[in-house]
């Protein structure tokens, strides 16, 4: 395990503060998801329109990478966003432990599955944000992925205090 601070339980944030996020959540979330779905509305518009435009060579290639950089990008639950599970267990330790015991063992399972059914499993690698683990610390979700069979994964470098990337080892049979 990783012995660099980060990688520990992140201090609880001040109730005052918190439920102050939690309310421009509640306000703001929905004005977020809206600029979204026009944002996403507007690409398909100009892609409909645009479809002349595929006769220009790389055309087609730069606008579909844009419109990736755009889903890449853009988080559907923001940083500064507060849910209230978030707002109601600040702090408790168990209620983060089980958050990401439940995520590991959802894409376990779901990788056994389609080991079993002999296809291909779900891409990867899957990310655990720190709304996830804040309470248990990033440590925590190395220990618990190792446990089931995940590791950190080297295509993409995890930040500890962001997001925690894991991969499935390989199956050897």
């Amino acid at each position: 395990m990783h012995h660099d601070a980060s990688w520990g339980p992140l201090p609880p944030r001040p109730a005052f503060w918190l439920l102050i996020r939690f309310v421009l959540t509640v306000l703001l979330l929905p004005l977020w998801w809206a600029l979204i779905a026009v944002i996403f509305l507007g690409f398909i518009a100009f892609g409909l329109v645009a479809e002349i435009l595929t006769v220009i060579p790389g055309f087609e290639k730069g606008f579909l990478g844009l419109i990736d950089k755009f889903g890449d990008s853009v988080a559907v639950w923001p940083a500064w966003c507060v849910t209230l599970p978030e707002l109601r267990h600040e702090g408790d330790a168990a209620f983060y432990r089980a958050r990401v015991d439940e995520r590991i063992a959802t894409w376990t399972s779901k990788e056994l599955a389609a080991q079993k059914a002999k296809k291909a499993p779900p891409p990867g690698p899957h990310d655990v944000c720190v709304r996830a683990y804040r309470g248990v610390g990033a440590g925590y979700v190395l220990e618990a992925a190792r446990a089931q069979g995940w590791e950190l994964s080297h295509d993409r470098p995890s930040d500890p205090l962001r997001v925690v990337r894991l991969r499935r080892l390989p199956v050897t049979v």
